[in-house]
């Protein structure tokens, strides 16, 4: 298949309500970022700025809920401080909706005293992926030694400690479609250096820790995505003695398969959508990866489009759309790829493809064997004796 021309895409991150009703982004150019809910359902998709009376510092993050409301956290001094916000009836002609903001309170920036009665280094907080009841959302709080998954939404009291996972963790990958089961790239000292295992944590058994990648005692095994209807699981690995992509499914005894098609993306690719209600069925799952290539100019970057199954032994290189949103998208149950963007000529427009059918396997060369002669009848005085 021919591949198309591969276009940029904005590197502001884009992210989509677990039941893909609403999205966010923070919009806007410089100093004046502004928080920006898209509407998803309905026949066009449309946005609505939410913008405050000051401008939103450019690491500031959002994550919409399925409520249409749109939680911001921002770093204000030595705390990390979430509000969650709407838009209002309130503003005046012509002026469009105001923004309504509902402070939901803060977290230390510290993660407390270290060993020697000191504080630590800070902790890096992020949002974790939007939870899939669509109504709580969840932050990870990365320390030193150890990391606390928040929960920053939802709670009755302001942002609540749910679990404390000692090691450095990243990632974040929802297992189930409650919020219960989340799965984390756990790094901890080893004695050849650190290591890092994907780990499966229990939030509602204050945190309860189970293995959940072990492919090779000193590999680094990551999750990078996973579909709960089907089990399906998205790896990285550097067990085959390179980092790789793979598959397997939650719960099932076979090892990891990595597809020899996926070999030459290596680190490059990123799944970042998997086809839902494939219900036990892992191998129909349409599977969706943005791809980092080296641009034309010294540090330039492009991303282009990928479509996988893993019944298949063949990827699909596409070209993405022009002002392709953080490299993100949503697949519908019906197979078929949605992918937001942004242009001067269309400011919030979604594109969508279907998963190509895939070539037929190549016929084989090899000379078919002819079948034996039929044995000629042998005269009864020739016959052999016993």
């Amino acid at each position: 298949m021919t591949v198309c021309a591969i276009e940029k895409t904005s590197a502001t991150p884009f992210t989509i309500a677990a039941d893909g009703s609403y999205a966010a982004r923070l919009a806007g150019d410089g100093e004046a970022r502004y928080p920006e809910r898209w509407t998803l359902t309905g026949p066009e998709p449309y946005a609505v700025p939410l913008p405050l009376a000051q401008p939103e510092e450019a690491d500031s993050e959002v994550l919409p809920l399925a409520d249409g409301r749109v939680l911001i956290h921002r770093r204000v001094a030595e705390r990390h401080g979430f509000a969650l916000l709407y838009p209002t009836g309130g503003g005046e002609a012509g002026a469009g909706p105001r923004t309504g903001e509902l402070q939901l309170g803060s977290i230390p920036a510290q993660d407390g005293p270290g060993a020697a009665g000191e504080p630590d280094d800070g902790v890096r907080v992020t949002l974790l992926p939007p939870s899939p009841d669509g109504h709580g959302a969840f932050a990870l709080a990365v320390g030193a030694t150890a990391t606390t998954v928040w929960q920053v939404a939802g709670s009755p009291f302001g942002p609540e400690r749910v679990a404390r996972i000692p090691g450095r963790c990243s990632g974040g990958v929802w297992l189930d479609r409650t919020g219960r089961l989340l799965a984390l790239d756990r790094e901890l000292d080893g004695p050849g250096g650190p290591v890092t295992k994907a780990v499966a944590v229990d939030l509602r058994r204050a945190g309860e820790i189970s293995p959940l990648l072990q492919i090779a005692e000193g590999s680094d095994d990551r999750l990078l995505l996973a579909d709960p209807d089907s089990g399906l699981l998205l790896i990285r690995s550097d067990a085959p003695g390179e980092p790789r992509l793979g598959w397997g499914v939650l719960g099932s005894a076979r090892p990891v398969r990595f597809p020899e098609c996926l070999r030459s993306f290596g680190a490059t690719a990123t799944p970042f959508a998997v086809q839902p209600g494939q219900v036990l069925m892992p191998e129909s799952c349409g599977v969706a990866l943005r791809v980092d290539e080296a641009g034309e100019g010294y540090g330039a970057e492009v991303a282009g489009l990928a479509l996988w199954r893993p019944a298949d032994r063949h990827v699909f290189r596409l070209g993405a759309p022009a002002g392709w949103l953080g490299g993100t998208g949503r697949w519908s149950p019906q197979g078929r790829l949605h992918l937001p963007y942004s242009t001067p000529e269309v400011p919030c427009g979604v594109m969508g493809m279907n998963l190509p059918v895939s070539p037929p396997p190549p016929v084989r060369l090899d000379p078919v064997p002819l079948p034996p002669a039929p044995a000629r009848p042998v005269p009864l005085q020739q016959a052999p004796l016993g």
